[in-house]
Order: C-alpha cells, then sequence, then structure tokens
C-alpha cells in the first residue's frame, strides 16, 4: 500500500494556499474589501491602491510565504517520509491553486502573481530569485505589474529547464505560468487598450465579477 503522506501534503499545500491574505489583512487593519475596489483582485498590488503601504507590504510578503513554505517543507524535511522533488512540484501546484481558488473564500482567489513566486523559491531559490529580477526589471520600465509578472513567469519554466534541466520543477513552474497568464486575460485586454493600471495608480470602484 502506498503512503498517503504525498496526498496529505499537496492537500495542506491547497488548504494553505486557500488562505487570502489580502483579505485577512485588510480586515485586521480596517480596510475595505480589496475585492469591492480597484481591479477586485484579492492581491497585494491591488491592496496598494488602497493608499496603505504596510498592508500591501503584509500582503504580498504572507501571500509569498504561503507558496514558499509548504514546499520547503517537504524540500527540507520530506526526504526521510519518501517526500521527493515530485512531491514538493505536486505540493507548489496545489499552494498555487489554493490561491487561484480559495476553498475558505468562495473558490475567488487572486491571480497568483505573489504566491507562484514563492513556490519558485521554495523549489529552486536561485530560479525565484532570477524569476523576481525579471518582474522588477520589466515593472520598472513599463511600471505594469500585470505585464512584469506575465512575462517573469513564462520565463521561469525556461530558465528552469535551460540552466537545471527538465524535471518536475519545469512542469510546476509551466502550470503556473499557463495559469497565471490565463487569469491575466482582463489586464491582456486593458494593456492591448491602454487602460491598463500603472503600479501605485489610486483605486477605482470594483469592476463587475465578468471583467475580473
Amino acid at each position: 500500500m502506498e503512503s498517503p503522506l504525498p496526498l496529505i501534503a499537496t492537500l495542506l499545500g491547497y488548504l494553505i494556499g486557500s488562505i487570502s491574505f489580502a483579505v485577512v489583512v485588510s480586515r485586521l487593519m480596517g480596510l475595505d474589501d480589496p475585492r469591492a475596489y480597484g481591479s477586485g483582485n484579492p492581491g497585494a498590488t491591488n491592496v496598494l491602491r488602497s493608499g496603505n503601504k504596510t498592508a500591501a507590504l503584509l500582503t504580498l510578503m504572507f501571500d509569498a510565504l504561503k507558496g514558499f513554505v509548504p514546499v520547503w517543507a517537504v524540500v527540507a524535511f520530506g526526504g526521510p517520509y519518501g517526500l521527493d522533488e515530485r512531491v514538493a512540484a505536486m505540493v507548489g501546484v496545489a499552494a498555487f491553486l489554493g490561491h487561484l481558488w480559495p476553498v475558505f473564500f468562495g473558490f475567488k482567489g487572486g491571480k497568483g502573481v505573489a504566491t507562484g513566486a514563492g513556490v519558485l523559491m521554495g523549489l529552486n531559490p536561485i530560479l525565484g530569485l532570477t524569476t523576481l529580477l525579471s518582474w522588477a526589471i520589466v515593472a520598472y520600465f513599463s511600471r505594469y505589474s500585470s505585464l512584469a509578472a506575465m512575462v517573469a513567469a513564462v520565463f521561469a519554466p525556461f530558465y528552469q529547464w535551460l540552466i537545471w534541466g527538465f524535471g518536475p520543477a519545469t512542469i510546476t513552474c509551466t502550470v503556473i505560468a499557463v495559469l497565471l497568464v490565463w487569469r491575466h486575460r482582463p489586464n491582456i485586454r486593458k494593456l492591448l487598450d491602454g487602460t491598463e493600471s500603472r503600479i501605485g495608480q489610486k483605486a477605482a470602484p470594483a469592476p463587475q465579477p465578468d471583467e475580473r
């Protein structure tokens, strides 16, 4: 009989990923629900539109940690229990899916940028830092967080494959990249129309659900 530990680890990864820190932090700090203004996305970039940089920073940090910690725990401590890199990769995908479709928040989550970065950092710290650097460069010159996130996400699996070879981490990077770009469909339309909000831009009322 196969060990249930890989399934348990994957489920825990999903549950941890399902904690929407944008909503939790905003509630604890007495701010408006981030799903009710700006892009309506429960993520750090939209929380920043509230004008509270501390709340945005905390959201960014905890969203990244919920992707990093489950993966890191498997990598650091899973060996003696038969939890290898394949399980770490599955846990990473599960945490990312939890952020996108959180069981605790009606399966309506964010776009996964910070959580995806945390997953990559847990799987391969150098890959994570390289991907973050890619994001920072594009964000600095374009001032578009969405564009920077998509470019960095698309490049991540290529970095992993070209430098470290094909493996479970490459598959995880690819899944994250595809889903992240798919979740940014409204942003792609706005970028093409020239109406996409730039980093730090003041909040606007939330769009209707079919526009998010």
